[in-house]
């Protein structure tokens, strides 16, 4: 019972910080870049230091997206160290089957989490652009 709730807990906290990277970073080096900048027309400082914080911010949350995915790979006992990994764009073309017994991976739960993320974002994208955006034409 306290692995699943500590897988829980784990799950959840992947799904904030990889909600955060598509939006509370940036949000946070365009705000920083607003105290930077004051008034007036934009100056390649305030640029520069949005540029700055974003890489900063985008490093450091991935990072800790992969503390936080090896942590859930403990607690429910998938330890990725033994077995190969590798990405699925990184495979042969040649129409070879995979050897089930090679111990590949398939997704794991931090790449489950970032598609559904991603997907959630392009959803609530389209809803707007087609709903609530507005014609530019007139």
């Amino acid at each position: 019972m306290v692995r699943r709730l500590k897988a829980l807990v784990l799950g959840v906290l992947m799904a904030i910080v990889a909600v955060n990277v598509w939006t509370g970073g940036p949000l946070l080096a365009v705000w920083v870049g607003s105290k930077v900048q004051g008034g007036g027309p934009p100056s390649m400082t305030a640029v520069a230091v949005v540029a700055g914080v974003l890489i900063v911010v985008s490093v450091l949350l991935v990072r800790l997206l992969a503390i936080l995915g090896r942590a859930y790979d403990d607690v429910t006992g998938a330890s990725v160290a033994k077995r190969r990994r590798q990405s699925p764009w990184m495979r042969s073309m040649r129409g070879e089957r995979p050897d089930p017994r090679s111990g590949e991976l398939g997704l794991t739960v931090l790449d489950r989490v970032l598609i559904l993320c991603v997907a959630l974002a392009a959803l609530a994208f389209n809803v707007w652009f087609f709903f609530f955006a507005g014609s530019s034409i007139g």
